[in-house]
């Protein structure tokens, strides 16, 4: 009844920003390094803290984050956008939600609001949250009417790419270029990954504002009887293994589970494959992930991917067990620990910056020019005997 109880206005609902936290405006190395001797997640947080700084201190170290769940609907899109911008993370695997729905949806200038009250006696019932086109993340309000002006932008950018079949990761880096021309002003890890050159990967690119905007192209392509373009998921395993290819070294941050921890861990498995398609021409091999951090609150008992320890990966030939750790624990409370650590560390500062977008484009240069070449017919062998 309580639920009922007062009239709220979509604008009153609506009115209260999630804001989000600056790393660089508190340094956490004393939390952490008092951490260090206390137990639980407080002293796992403080060896994982250890390991990311090791994999900043690796010069060879490809860095590759991942995020699940609802991360920068919570506040953490500027502590991302740091890493990015200080040449802390090489690459990003992701669900389609913290990359379209969330980032990409704050990139055009909307945002997420606090709900007042608590989840468990909420001021608003959800009938009513769906009577006013708002949608609700636990504790967090998104107002449906732009989403919906979200995934009509995604569908605007499908239309312009040519018919054909990409990754992800191109369709991510056009959004980023259009956030860049249309909204430069606006914080967006999107943005900043197309400017850094630091590829961004979502497997499930569909299950997510993305999604809809595939829809309404491919259905209004059919509609005109054209061509239409359609996301190559194969292609963002082949180019996300690609990175394990050319650094031999790699390391984990890990945000959560679900698809991006086991996609970007199976690239280990995939790149033995195609170096043994070779002929093993690696040299020592493929090493498994030489680093690797995961935050998480899923338990390892019910068998699921999210849950799964690193040492379990391990069996797997995926994870190495030397530096590893698990940190149990809510990732908006815990992560910008461990993130202002490393910040404030400052071994980024001698990282170099891997731009593996652009060694992407290059492959896909050399792969058109290949293919051109193959497909040139021969000269007429005899004719230009006779010329002669």
């Amino acid at each position: 009844m309580a639920a009922h109880a007062t009239k709220w206005t979509k604008k009153e609902l609506l009115s209260r920003p999630v804001e989000h936290v600056d790393i660089t405006a508190f340094d956490a190395r004393p939390i952490i390094e008092s951490y260090r001797d206390m137990a639980f997640s407080a002293r796992t947080l403080a060896q994982a803290a250890d390991i990311y700084s090791m994999m900043l201190a690796d010069r060879e170290c490809a860095v590759i984050l991942t995020l699940a769940g609802s991360l920068i609907s919570a506040g953490l899109k500027k502590a991302i956008i740091t890493l990015l911008e200080h040449n802390m993370v090489d690459a990003i695997v992701s669900t389609g939600a913290n990359i379209v729905d969330q980032d990409f949806f704050e990139g055009l200038g909307f945002r997420h609001y606090i709900a007042p009250g608590s989840p468990e006696a909420p001021p608003v019932d959800d009938m009513t949250l769906r009577n006013l086109m708002i949608d609700r993340i636990y504790d967090t309000y998104i107002d449906e009417d732009n989403l919906r002006d979200c995934d009509e932008t995604t569908k605007r950018i499908f239309d312009s790419f040519e018919p054909g079949a990409y990754s992800s990761r191109e369709f991510i880096d056009a959004m980023g270029a259009y956030l860049a021309a249309k909204h430069p002003k606006n914080e967006s890890v999107v943005k900043t990954a197309h400017l850094k050159r630091v590829p961004i990967f979502v497997p499930a690119f569909s299950d997510c504002s993305a999604g809809f905007g595939i829809v309404l192209h491919q259905v209004e392509k059919n509609e005109q009887g054209a061509p239409m373009v359609a996301f190559d998921s194969g292609k963002d395993f082949r180019e996300l293994t690609d990175i394990k290819l050319a650094c031999g070294d790699t390391g984990l941050l890990m945000l959560g589970g679900g698809v991006p921890k086991n996609f970007a861990q199976d690239i280990v498995v995939a790149a033995e494959l195609l170096d043994e398609r070779k002929g093993g021409q690696a040299r020592g091999g493929i090493a498994m992930h030489k680093y690797a951090v995961q935050i998480t609150v899923a338990d390892s008992r019910d068998g699921a991917l999210s849950g799964s320890t690193l040492r379990e990966a391990c069996s797997w030939g995926k994870v190495d067990v030397v530096h590893e750790q698990m940190v149990y624990g809510e990732i908006a409370s815990l992560f910008p620990i461990l993130a202002s650590d490393a910040f404030h560390r400052g071994n980024w500062k001698k990282r170099k910056a891997f731009k593996f977008a652009d060694m992407f484009e290059k492959n896909a240069r050399a792969r058109t020019d290949d293919s051109a070449r193959s497909s040139k017919p021969a000269p007429n062998k005899r004719k230009t005997a006779a010329a002669r």
